[in-house]
């Protein structure tokens, strides 16, 4: 199974990003009066976005290049020594 854990936190980002972002340009002005007159979730919302958006694009790039262990180099070789210590797995 080829599941990189970078593409749901990065659909959850983007999601939930999004919705603060829409919350933060539909909210009445007075609702941030308090916070220096910086609409926080304005911006705090599109820097989720942002964030999930580049996750799920490194983690749709990471699973079409991931290899299984074995096909690597690396995998071949600890196979290779677990072959020679006896520790290999019975299936």
């Amino acid at each position: 199974m080829q599941l990189d854990i970078r593409l749901p936190i990065g659909l959850m980002f983007s999601l939930l990003g999004a919705l603060l972002a829409v919350f933060g340009l539909i909210s009445d002005s007075s609702s941030f009066r308090n916070s220096l007159g910086i609409n926080v979730n304005l911006w705090w919302g599109l820097v989720m976005l942002v964030f999930g958006v580049v996750m799920t694009l490194l983690g749709r790039r990471g699973t079409a290049s991931a290899r299984l262990a074995e096909e690597s180099p690396e995998g071949k070789k600890i196979e290779e020594l677990e072959h020679q210590r006896g520790l290999e797995k019975e299936s």
